[in-house]
């Protein structure tokens, strides 16, 4: 493969070297089974409490407090399946917005299968939820609400501190997807009203197939799996110690690069939007009048096809995305971008960039130096809207 201009970081992110060798290190010479009682057992399970460790010092919680998954999608989907079945109510409600990712969408939808009623809560154009809709949206039946930090196509970052405060006074539990945002943006869970969150490493320059939900202290959320001890006997089965051990490689660079990380992306993006804005007429930059995660920029180019887009791209060495990478293929615009009230057409002309610690300046000049005469060609060589 030649050079490769990544900018898709919001899909996944390059592993960082600490985090190749920590699970190096796990495979070679941490590679016994935690639940024995023997030292090569004691060993690997050191270094899966080291990690715990280290992802509750970024979370700010308690360190049993974290149980690992296999990812962001099998936490998501723990939330609000374990909270349902967990709830002592005769009637359960859900509440979720509309720009959720799938993994709890689908999981809320799946409930209603069983009976459970699903209130959907609606953005404004610029793919923000309003507290106020979520409090209208509780009833006396309501079990969870569940509103993401960070949207995965948008880059918006959702008022949950606001959203958890409405749901603590309703005693009402409240999720809250982090995938996007653990890491990336200081928080501190246990001075939140945040009851659930769920995170992944491959957002963080961590490995694939590892993740992790928090549950606060006392909180009610039914075990995942049966058929041991593991995760005090939530989430059972022989743990992925190598991921583990990345994931918490992932989280100790970010305890240290935060910040650094921050400014330097952030510099990144605004540079990229402010010259794709110079040089691409008609460009709209999605959630451009709230708070946004620094390393996303969701544009939509008008009269432009976002996948065609992305191919063109690509053959040029260029990697992006329209929107979430695990609904690539699927037909139709994407839920997030019709969420904003946009008609099917110009929902399709979007396209996201993003970055990550490994991104660089060159990377921005290139994409603005290409992008611009890909559109002008599509635009001049297709009379349809859609080019």
């Amino acid at each position: 493969m030649g050079k490769v201009t990544y900018l898709d970081n919001a899909a996944t992110t390059r592993p960082d070297p600490a985090v190749i060798e920590a699970m190096r290190s796990a495979l070679g010479e941490s590679w016994g089974n935690p639940s024995s009682v023997h030292e090569s057992g004691k060993a690997a399970k050191r270094v899966i409490e080291n990690a715990r460790t280290s992802i509750a010092q970024v979370a700010g919680c308690y360190s049993d407090e974290v149980f690992f998954t296999s990812g962001g999608t099998e936490a998501d989907n723990w939330a609000v399946e374990g909270a349902l079945s967990a709830s002592a109510k005769a009637q359960k409600h859900l509440v979720v917005s509309a720009i959720e990712h799938h993994a709890v969408l689908d999981a809320a939808k799946a409930a209603t299968e069983h009976g459970v009623e699903l209130t959907i809560v609606p953005v404004s154009k610029d793919g923000y939820v309003n507290p106020e809709e979520v409090r209208n949206a509780i009833r006396p039946e309501t079990v969870l609400v569940s509103v993401m930090h960070v949207n995965n196509e948008l880059g918006t970052i959702q008022p949950v501190e606001e959203i958890a405060h409405v749901c603590r006074e309703r005693d009402v539990l409240f999720h809250s997807d982090f995938v996007q945002s653990f890491g990336k943006i200081s928080s501190s869970f246990v001075n939140s009203n945040i009851d659930i969150i769920s995170m992944s490493a491959h957002k963080i320059h961590g490995p694939k197939g590892i993740g992790a939900l928090i549950v606060r202290r006392g909180t009610r959320v039914a075990r995942r799996q049966h058929g041991g001890s593991q995760e005090r006997g939530k989430r059972t089965g022989t743990e992925n110690v190598p991921g583990i051990a990345g994931f918490g490689a992932a989280a100790d660079l970010c305890a240290k690069r935060m910040q650094e990380d921050s400014l330097r992306i952030r510099e990144l993006r605004d540079t990229c939007e402010r010259e794709l804005l110079r040089s691409i007429p008609d460009l709209i930059v999605n959630g451009r009048n709230g708070a946004r995660a620094d390393g996303i920029l969701s544009v939509m180019v008008p009269r432009c096809d976002g996948e065609e887009l992305l191919v063109a791209l690509d053959m040029r060495g260029i990697c992006v995305s329209t929107g979430a990478a695990c609904s690539a293929g699927a037909t139709g615009a994407s839920h997030v971008m019709t969420a904003l009230g946009l008609e099917s057409e110009a929902a399709r002309s979007s396209l996201r960039i993003s970055f990550g610690r490994f991104s660089s300046s060159d990377d921005v000049s290139h994409i603005v130096s290409v992008l611009p005469k890909i559109v002008e060609t599509q635009r001049s060589t297709s009379p349809a809207a859609t080019c």
